[in-house]
């Protein structure tokens, strides 16, 4: 019993038999009640009935009539339940097997002597007559205290059964919620003791259960996926961080371990210094990914020509392009503008470009695209290098992800993950696709509401 109370699904379980029993029980009263009113209302119109019938005797015939009609209906019917009595002024008993004469007239409850059973029950209504006679008819309210007593025997038996299927069905369902909930639970008891891999069973109903295992599987999943990249994010940052560590520890023994003439140290301390400035530089990227993915610069979002900063930036970066023999051509729709920050969206396609210099061979076509699609602007760079693995598009947005297991080409892998962050404070996506050949990165932006 202990387990049952403590269990909240065997609580509920039981509160929900119990007012189920409760509600049948007050339902059982009102029929018992309204039957039985039903019943005794039914006699008192028989009687009534009966009554005015043999008052009509009387009015006719006088006494004499009355006294034989009643005599004939008790020879007649005397099994009717009906029991007569006429008394004159004096209070003789003229005629009927009823022995009560009751002070008062009208309807009233009454005894009267059942040879059988003895005294019973029974209901009467008292009439004066003229000239000072009365006449009594009663019915024996027997038959209805026995179709009471059937009532409540055949209430009774169902209110039992009830109770017992309430009970048992409390347990079968108090047992099938505490089933489901212990899956969650078992679930919950590994993943805290340091298995990240159960998940919460589904089943093929598509209930609220299997709703709740649907979403807290995808919230594990997702907590799963981020720390596989926070492992990743410390090894590469430990990685990252070792070899210009070393390099600038390396620099400063140089200078410390060399003449004391000042100019052979300007050397290795402009090395020095850079490297430092290096590693500045992946601190602060570090920090503006987390900054724009906290979402505090939506408060400062402006409306943005889209299509000018494309243009300016475009116009700009050709010459750079071109001196490292690729080439920079534009494809931008005039007018399209969207709500944001200048600044960011401005890091976002430099950041695009710089990867389609960095990551292709002189000669290569890169194309800066702004155009309009539905409710949304496409700010798209795209060339036709040699591309990214289909299986790739994905971890290429993710924090130090270097396609470049050596990584001996200049960068840190945060510039998709900054673009990737953009893209979302702003409402978007960053979209990854093959270009036939070479590699397709877009920014897909709500476009701005007129």
């Amino acid at each position: 019993m202990a387990r049952l109370t403590a269990s909240a699904a065997y609580r509920v379980a039981f509160t929900y038999s119990a007012a189920f029993a409760l509600a049948i029980l007050l339902l059982g009263l009102a029929v018992y009640y309204a039957a039985d009113a039903d019943f005794r209302n039914q006699q008192d119109i028989g009687i009534a009935e009966e009554t005015a019938s043999l008052v009509r005797e009387f009015d006719e015939g006088g006494m004499s009539d009355l006294a034989a009609a009643v005599t004939k209906r008790e020879a007649m019917n005397p099994d009717d339940g009906y029991h007569y009595a006429v008394f004159d002024k004096a209070g003789r008993k003229l005629a009927g097997s009823l022995s009560a004469n009751p002070a008062q007239t009208g309807a009233q409850d009454i005894m009267l002597f059942d040879p059988k059973e003895g005294p019973d029950p029974a209901r009467a209504l008292v009439s004066a007559l003229a000239g000072g006679g009365r006449l009594v008819i009663a019915i024996d309210s027997e038959g209805v205290e026995r179709i009471d007593r059937t009532i409540l025997t055949l209430f009774a038996a169902a209110f039992v059964l009830v109770i017992a299927l309430g009970v048992i069905g409390a347990l079968l369902l108090g047992g099938y919620l505490r089933q489901r909930l212990a899956r969650i639970s078992g679930t919950a008891q590994a993943i805290m003791a340091g298995d990240l891999a159960p998940r919460i069973p589904v089943g093929r109903r598509g209930d609220e259960f299997d709703q709740l295992a649907i979403a807290l599987n995808a919230m594990l999943d997702r907590i799963g996926a981020l720390l596989d990249n926070l492992r990743q994010v410390s090894t590469d940052v430990a990685h990252d961080l070792r070899t210009p560590l070393a390099r600038l520890r390396g620099l400063i023994e140089s200078a410390l371990d060399g003449s004391g003439d000042p100019q052979t140290h300007r050397p290795a301390l402009k090395r020095a210094l850079a490297q430092s400035d290096d590693l500045l530089a992946l601190f602060a990227a570090i920090l503006r990914i987390s900054e724009v993915e906290a979402g505090e610069i939506k408060r400062h979002f402006r409306p943005v020509a889209l299509s000018e900063l494309a243009g300016d930036l475009a116009e700009s970066y050709a010459p750079a392009v071109a001196d490292g023999g690729r080439s920079l051509t534009a494809s931008i729709t005039p007018a399209l503008a969207i709500a944001g920050d200048r600044e960011l969206l401005a890091q976002a396609a430099i950041n695009l470009l710089d990867n389609a210099q960095r990551h292709t061979p002189p000669g290569t076509a890169i194309t800066i695209e702004v155009r309009g699609e539905g409710e949304s602007v496409l700010l798209a760079v795209a060339d036709n290098g040699p591309g990214v693995a289909p299986g790739d598009h994905a971890r290429i947005t993710r924090r130090f992800a270097r396609l470049e297991s050596s990584r001996t080409t200049p960068g840190h892998g945060l510039g998709l993950n900054l673009v990737a962050a953009i893209a979302a404070a702003h409402g978007g996506s960053l979209v990854i696709e093959d270009n036939h050949p070479g590699l397709r990165v877009t920014l897909l932006l709500p476009k701005l509401a007129a």
